[in-house]
């Protein structure tokens, strides 16, 4: 069983510091490398389907959140407000309020809809020290967060294309989803109170997934305070369950903060706010990848693409040449040398390196390199330009094959 904490150490990917504070990792070059590829990645996923990205700041005065609602009800998860002379700041709980002054801040036409509004920005919460933990528990989150502003007629096939967005996304990062709930209120003062907003938007979200064809289990109390939403749920290897990604449809904020757009009839009609986020905090998806694959990434992703290990000094000059080749291909790529250790240590070292190529003095004469795949499988020596041609390939393509035929 692979546990997520131990494997960031030991992989070097991510640590914290009591000085810094709990629920506040720090990441390393190769924990970057994952969450700075993972990130572009959804973005270019994003901008393919039709999303404008955006940066909001990670500070609101607090009427913002008073108007969101966020401050009557998530008070209990947010940092207390910081006095700045007459006002008052509040580190943001969500994005959400932001992009509706995004939105609220240019006139909109119905031709101008659906909008799509993206962005991976920072949000905080006021996590108990007692529940934090690695990645998954933390103070400081990465969301991978958007809106979309449509007609109430364009709710649904917005929902069930983020949906769809989200199984393409598992699949390019060779997770899963165990199981898709459907989040609805449950009693207590945490909801908002309108009734009529809940059944409209419970009944748009039961209709995204009935024409998606996908199972799902009801379960009270476990919605948004403006409205229910579908959470995608992952099981890591101990067998906990966790939401890593979400579709919400919301009634709630557009009313809040009077947002509106010219139909055909001349008149101003209310949008529907449909939230979105593919990969849920990038802190909790890089933790589920980990313990997933067992620090071994898809080749796509992995901090280190491409290790070369010449098996003597002689041989060293030539694998350097042969990572700036790599490297001048796109790929991520080391030497690893006889200073390193024996051949048999530096292969173990780098084993979850999804390609190893070794340099021997027959390799090197003849501008080879003898290929060795993370499996276990070895395709030979080839030359090095058929093999940086197949391993780039092989990761644009973002599949779980590590080799393909010629």
């Amino acid at each position: 069983m692979h546990d997520h904490r131990r494997l960031g150490r030991e992989l070097d990917l991510f640590d914290t510091d009591p000085l810094m504070g709990a629920g506040l990792p720090y990441w390393l070059p190769d924990g970057a490398v994952v969450r700075h590829t993972l990130e572009e990645y959804v973005r270019e996923l994003e901008r393919a389907a039709g999303y404008r990205h955006v940066y909001s700041p990670v500070l609101g005065k607090r009427d913002l959140y008073e108007i969101s609602g966020h401050w009557d009800h998530y008070r209990d998860d947010m940092f207390p407000p910081m006095e700045l002379g007459s006002e008052q700041v509040v580190l943001r709980p969500g994005l959400c309020p932001h992009h509706a002054l995004i939105y609220r801040s240019r006139s909109r036409s119905h031709r101008d809809l659906p909008l799509r509004i993206a962005e991976l920005g920072g949000m905080y919460r006021a996590e108990l020290s007692g529940v934090l933990g690695g990645l998954t528990r933390v103070r400081a989150i990465t969301l991978n967060d958007a809106h979309v502003f449509c007609t109430p007629e364009q709710a649904v096939e917005e929902a069930r294309a983020a949906l769809a967005l989200i199984a393409r996304a598992y699949a390019d990062l060779g997770i899963r989803a165990s199981r898709h709930r459907l989040s609805l209120p449950g009693g207590g003062g945490k909801y908002v109170a309108d009734p009529e907003l809940w059944r409209r938007a419970t009944a748009l979200l039961r209709e995204v997934l009935d024409t998606s064809g996908l199972e799902y289990e009801a379960a009270e109390g476990e919605a948004a305070f403006y409205g229910p939403k579908i959470d995608v749920q992952i099981t890591d290897p101990a067998g906990r369950e966790a939401t890593l990604s979400t579709v919400q449809i919301d009634f709630h904020q557009p009313e809040r903060f009077g947002l509106h757009y010219i139909g055909a009839d001349g008149a101003k009609h209310r949008p529907v706010m449909v939230h979105r986020s593919v990969i849920g905090s990038v802190e909790r998806a890089v933790a589920h990848l980990i313990e997933a694959h067992g620090g071994a990434f898809p080749a796509w992703l992995a901090p280190v693409q491409l290790a070369v290990l010449p098996v003597a000094r002689a041989q060293e000059e030539r694998a350097h040449a042969v990572v700036r080749e790599a490297v001048a291909r796109g790929l991520r790529a080391e030497v690893h040398g006889p200073r390193e250790g024996t051949l048999g240590a530096r292969i173990r070292a780098v084993r979850r390196v999804p390609y190893q190529a070794v340099l021997g003095e027959r390799e090197a004469d003849g501008g080879l390199v003898a290929v060795r795949l993370r499996d276990g499988r070895r395709p030979g020596a080839l030359p090095v330009d058929e093999v940086l041609r197949r391993i780039t390939g092989r990761v644009a393509a973002r599949g779980p094959e590590l080799w393909a035929a010629a």
